[in-house]
């Protein structure tokens, strides 16, 4: 892991006025797809460099933005022109460059999961926090209009008292060689799509969740999950039953159920920017059909890094809530896998 100590006139004293340049360490396909595109479009942030392993990769990306290309990852966090980085490598790689970028003084916005590891990820926290600089996990769904709507509706009494919460996030067969079915990179089902579901229960139905059992599943020929399944519960009883899977027809949605209705979200964690959310009320024999503004989630959250940037912190719990909710998710896995040996073995 590269040693580097933090540099004097690091940002965290930026003024609110002040242009945020970002470095973005790798060519991977969000930052391509989406994320790149965001912030060259954003007012008040600048992508600075983008650093590659692959030179042409980088100097063809720089091109596209009118920035610097850079060869590494190390010579990118050397630079005194980059404020903050966006690390959009591979799971497993995220501890080591998100450390790297801290010590080198540098705000960092890292895919999610931050970690594969939540005592790791309070570590990392707390060195950000200890440094005054700002670490934000890329969980995007959360900047999404429509689930205000929903947290609006939900405490309005829409559909009177919660009682479960039923959510899933499920893509196709990825190629063979993607590197999420790569145990040695932080593949696997439960942090490529697990996560969204998770972070769902935290945001609607609050902070004090506990797994109740869990399922982790692996097609064959696979060296990672691509399934699973989980039960949470809050203290007064209220259950998220979720799911995720890499090789399943497409799902994205949830469904709050209460005690009067149901309120049901579809396209829920990667709506495009120009996507039109619909909310379902279901309230006994009548349904509203609740016709939202697009927005953009991608945008928000390039904006809300920027604006934590500018201040200098950034207070984000439920990041560490979903990582302790992900340790426990896969232990409850494992105890069921055990538990099954046990009873086939006898």
């Amino acid at each position: 892991m590269p040693e580097r100590d933090a540099r004097e006139g690091a940002v965290s004293g930026r003024s609110d006025a002040a242009t945020v340049r970002i470095g973005v360490l790798g060519c991977a396909g969000i930052a391509l797809r989406r994320m790149l595109p965001a912030m060259a479009a954003r007012p008040g942030v600048e992508v600075a460099a983008i650093a590659s392993r692959d030179p042409a990769r980088a100097a063809e990306q720089a091109r596209r933005y009118g920035c610097r290309a850079v060869p590494g990852y190390a010579e990118l966090l050397d630079r005194d022109d980059v404020d903050a980085v966006y690390v959009p490598l591979p799971t497993g790689l995220h501890a080591e460059w998100v450390a790297a970028a801290l010590r080198a003084g540098k705000h960092v916005l890292a895919e999610k999961p931050l970690t594969t590891d939540a005592a790791l990820t309070r570590r990392l926290l707390d060195e950000a926090a200890a440094r005054g600089l700002v670490l934000m996990e890329n969980v995007m769904f959360v900047h999404h209009a429509q689930h205000a709507e929903v947290r609006r509706l939900l405490a309005a009494g829409a559909i009177g008292e919660p009682r479960s919460l039923h959510a899933t996030f499920a893509v196709p067969a990825l190629p063979d060689d993607d590197i999420r079915y790569r145990p040695e990179l932080g593949g696997g089902a439960l942090w490529d799509v697990g996560v969204y579901p998770v972070r769902a229960a935290i945001h609607l139905l609050g902070p004090h969740l506990r797994v109740a059992g869990a399922e982790l599943t692996a097609c064959p020929g696979r060296r990672v999950d691509t399934s699973g399944a989980a039960l949470l519960a809050t203290p007064s009883g209220v259950t998220a039953q979720l799911t995720f899977g890499l090789e399943h027809a497409y799902r994205s949605a949830y469904e709050v159920r209460g005690s009067a209705g149901h309120i049901t979200v579809d396209r829920a964690f990667t709506p495009p920017a120009d996507h039109v959310p619909v909310l379902r009320v279901v309230r006994g024999s009548e349904t509203e059909e609740r016709r939202l503004l697009p927005d953009d989630q991608v945008a928000n959250t390039v904006d809300a890094f920027a604006r934590a940037v500018r201040a200098g912190t950034h207070h984000d719990p439920d990041c560490l809530r979903q990582a302790l909710l992900l340790d426990r998710l896969r232990q409850a896995a494992d105890r069921t896998r055990q538990d099954e040996h046990a009873l086939t073995s006898t």
